[in-house]
């Protein structure tokens, strides 16, 4: 059966359906209402009987361009390129669908149709619906595919090929499931480069020292301190646990594991997120939109860093720092591809999923705050831009508000503070951390004898004061004199357990003394006492001479004995209010309470009170936080307020346990203050010379290693470098995207159309703003900060640098159809062979060096890296 028809006719149908229905229907009516197709033949169009229950894409000698769920037409080329050469890349630049253009844009596009029967060539307005070339799948009425469909590349949302258009043999596989092949080969390539001799080494690698023994406190539940967060050091703790590990072993620097450690499996669970990183980088760059060559290349340069490798392999928080910050980026631009589908399922995933990770990501290291900055600014800017949407009715913008602070805000604290919660549950035992806590929250600890202490202070009483601000410690002396100001006896605050905490409550100079057999003499509110030092013998005294560092306050300092004195040696106890009693009541005996009253210590003479901040004193004071007596009477200055923690009087009954209660919000505060305080006392010693540090500035071009043990002929040696390739051009990188970024500012300004359309532009800003943000965000703070730095620091500001190094390759080499599939091709072996070979080059720098370091040659690249034993001849030379 025959059939003839104009092509004026066709128009008309489609001009007539765009106007009252969606694509979808006009497909329909061409695809499957008519069995037949469409043929042009001497400028006629016959139609001949045609098959069109199984369309196969293959057989037309076309590959698909794009499949997923984004609705933008600039990720359209975002997975699988199209055929790249001068035959067909005029004709196959057809997606599969777009959701950006208008349902009449999708029924007609611009085609050009080559007439070699006498029709004639130029630009000819076809529907899609009559393109038998095509046979494009139905689509639903929301212009695309039926969901469901089994995994495949693409980005955001639920994906997979129609279930017509699949492809049979390995080759549909591999197309269909690119993305699971290409995950699962990455990942046991990172699982072969990061378990590789792993168990090689079997001595305590570099801070091993320190988080293996961290690990070890939790499986004893023995409390410790530390300026991190709890969520790595427990996850440390939890791979000892399951590997089997009985806690005995005290992790010291260079010391030969014992037989009964199971060390490899401790480095293998948690090399385990080092090897996840590999993946996390290939999902990543798909959700970026960038081409297969880019995400291949981008995933490459994190398999193939030895920076990443060599700090993965090893009883590190390092590794879970990278992980979830890698996490906390997919997470954000997962959610960013989920935007045109707001509060739908996807959309809520990558949205609890980000605040997840930037939980996680900030418990285990404080860095974590650098990435939530960036998710943080994303936020600010999409809110912004939804503020200028006029069709949003305002409800949606504030259900938007209400979203991003419920899972951007309010669960990543939740999850922060569960891991203290956990913290505190797990480690219940006395321990070497418990002088950074309050009195009331060691009371609680096994093993203190805090509970069982007299609970009413008496004259005679030895006793420990603890400085109730957070982060403060006991008030201690030692011998050592200060070197400035009057040179007498040190008086400091010192966060450790010590003989030289011990004070004794002494009456004033004309008092008599305390009789042990006579009647008891309570300390009470208002009382005007002397404190002698245990060790010493020395009073606590003030004097008008200023504080060696806080210069504002006068001088505390340790002067004459139990008989030699003056009258600066007196202070009045002002209490404050008691934890369990309330607040004091004036004209009534009040007694000072053991762990629950909080008093002040006032100068009798100077009228200044007894201070105990965040100055520490140089290291003639051993780093220790310095004593002072302010002149101004703050009552709400925490710092001012002390507190009985230890106290030892034989004649007096022990207290009662029910009577001290620490609320867990109070201790978490009181923790998270003093992790504060510790880690900026983590300056540079001026005195020293630390040649395994570095400043920020050394690393982008990796101007500094890090020797991570010693560096016998005789042992395995480990040195933390970065692969060079990777390190230096992703520093490049990151000024010729401004360059780039300039550059089109500048030609538009000029009026130049350098991209198709807008949302290409905007899409090119996004990936550069996500990548030189997180960059930027990570580098900069540590340029304004005052602690030591490492050259590990920078590894997770590496991983946007490596973003935006996948940026620039994309837009100047992958991208678009400027080149060939073949020249692309050419380019990604010198890219990708660039970056294997140096990887190969340095491998050994982490995975082990054997025998003497001299004996392999080529490392030097730069003469700065002390990696041999050159570097130490030039620097004596």
């Amino acid at each position: 059966m025959k059939r003839s028809f104009s092509p004026s006719n066709i128009s008309t149908s489609t001009s007539s359906n765009s106007a009252s229905a969606s694509a979808s229907t006009t497909l329909r009516r061409h695809l499957h209402n008519s069995s037949s197709s469409q043929q042009l033949h001497n400028g006629d169009f016959q139609i001949v009987e045609n098959d069109l229950s199984d369309p196969k894409p293959w057989e037309f000698n076309r590959n698909i361009k794009s499949y997923g769920s984004s609705r933008d037409t600039f990720n359209q080329n975002n997975y699988l390129d199209k055929l790249d050469s001068p035959i067909n890349s005029g004709s196959s630049d057809l997606p599969l669908y777009s959701h950006s253009h208008s349902y009449d844009d999708m029924e007609t596009r611009q085609r050009k149709v080559n007439n070699n029967n006498g029709i004639g060539s130029g630009e000819k307005e076809i529907s899609l619906a009559d393109s038998y070339d095509e046979k494009v799948e139905l689509l639903d009425d929301q212009g695309k595919w039926e969901k469901g469909h089994g995994a495949g590349p693409g980005i955001g949302g639920k994906r997979g090929l129609p279930p017509r258009q699949r492809i049979g043999g390995w080759r549909g596989i591999m197309v269909e499931h690119e993305e699971l092949i290409w995950t699962g080969i990455y990942t046991l390539l990172s699982m072969i480069t990061r378990y590789w001799r792993i168990g090689a080494a079997n001595y305590v690698v570099w801070d091993e020292a320190h988080f293996g023994k961290f690990g070890t406190h939790y499986i004893n539940r023995d409390f410790y301190f530390d300026v991190h967060p709890p969520l790595g050091k427990m996850l440390v703790g939890l791979a000892g646990l399951l590997s089997g590990y009985g806690g005995g072993f005290e992790f010291k620097s260079g010391v030969e594991y014992p037989a009964d450690v199971p060390y490899t499996s401790m480095r293998v669970i948690l090399a385990s997120f080092g090897v996840a990183l590999v993946p996390l980088a290939w999902w990543t760059a798909g959700e970026m939109g960038w081409s297969r060559w880019t995400r291949h290349w981008v995933t490459i340069c994190v398999l193939c860093d030895i920076g990443w490798l060599c700090i993965s392999r090893f009883i590190l928080l390092d590794s879970m720092l990278l992980f979830f910050t890698f996490t906390t980026t997919l997470g954000l631009v997962k959610f960013h591809n989920q935007r045109h589908d707001a509060f739908g399922d996807d959309w809520w995933i990558w949205l609890v999923f980000t605040g997840w990770s930037i939980g996680c990501v900030c418990s285990v290291k404080w860095v974590g705050m650098f990435i939530t900055a960036l998710v943080g600014l994303y936020t600010i800017e999409d809110l912004w831009d939804k503020f200028g949407d006029l069709s949003m009715p305002i409800r949606t913008y504030i259900q938007h508000w209400i979203a991003r602070i419920a899972c951007l805000m309010v669960l990543p604290f939740i999850v922060y503070a569960s891991c203290f919660k956990l913290h505190f549950m797990v480690l219940n035992r006395s321990g070497p951390g418990d002088a950074q806590m309050s009195s009331l929250f060691q009371a609680h600890l096994k093993g203190n004898d805090f509970a069982e202490s007299p609970l009413e202070i008496a004259y005679g009483s030895k006793l420990t004061l603890k400085n109730y601000g957070y982060g403060g410690g006991l008030l201690h002396s030692h011998v050592q004199t200060f070197p400035v100001g009057s040179q007498q006896q040190q008086v400091t605050c010192y966060h450790y357990k010590d003989d030289n905490n011990n004070w004794i409550v002494t009456p004033v100079w004309n008092d008599d003394p305390v009789d042990p057999d006579g009647p008891i003499r309570y300390l009470q509110a208002g009382d005007t006492i002397r404190l002698l030092h245990a060790a010493t013998g020395r009073n606590l005294h003030s004097h008008p001479i200023a504080a060696p560092v806080t210069k504002e306050n006068w001088e505390i300092a340790g002067y004459g004995n139990e008989t030699i004195g003056d009258e600066n040696d007196l202070w009045v106890v002002e209490v404050v209010d008691d934890t369990s009693r309330g607040t004091f009541k004036p004209g009534t005996e009040n007694r000072i309470h053991a762990l629950t009253t909080r008093m002040r210590f006032r100068h009798q003479q100077l009228n200044c009170y007894l201070r105990a901040a965040n100055a520490v004193l140089p290291q003639w004071g051993f780093k220790q936080v310095e004593v002072s007596c302010i002149k101004e009477n703050n009552k709400k200055d925490k710092h001012t307020y002390w507190n009985v923690e230890s106290h030892w009087n034989e004649r007096l009954p022990p207290g009662n346990a029910k009577l001290y209660k620490s609320p867990f919000w109070r201790d978490f505060v009181h923790l998270n203050v003093a992790m504060w305080t510790s880690n900026n006392a983590l300056v540079p010693d001026p005195d020293k010379e630390d040649i395994l540090a570095s400043k920020p500035f050394d690393w982008p071009f990796l101007h500094l290693g890090l020797r991570m043990c010693g560096w016998g002929d005789n042992q395995i040696k480990f040195y933390l470098l970065g692969t060079p390739i990777i390190w230096y051009f992703s520093t490049i990188s990151l000024g010729l995207a401004l360059l780039l970024f300039g550059y089109y500012l500048a030609r538009n300004q000029r009026q130049y159309k350098d991209w198709k359309s807008n949302e290409q532009w905007e899409q090119w800003l996004y990936v550069g703003k996500i990548a030189f943000g997180g960059w930027a965000l990570h580098f900069f703070p540590f340029l304004i900060m005052g602690r030591v730095t490492y050259l590990h620091h920078y590894l997770p500001t590496l991983y946007f640098a490596v973003l935006m190094a996948g940026h620039v390759l994309e837009h100047l080499f992958f991208g678009g159809n400027r080149r060939t599939t073949f020249k692309k091709s050419i380019w990604f072996g010198v890219w990708a062979g660039s970056v294997i070979f140096s990887f190969w080059w340095f491998k050994d720098l982490a995975l082990g060096i054997h025998g003497p370091v001299n004996d392999h040659w080529g490392w030097l690249w730069r003469l700065s890296w002390n990696v041999s034993y050159y570097f130490f001849v030039r620097e004596r030379e």
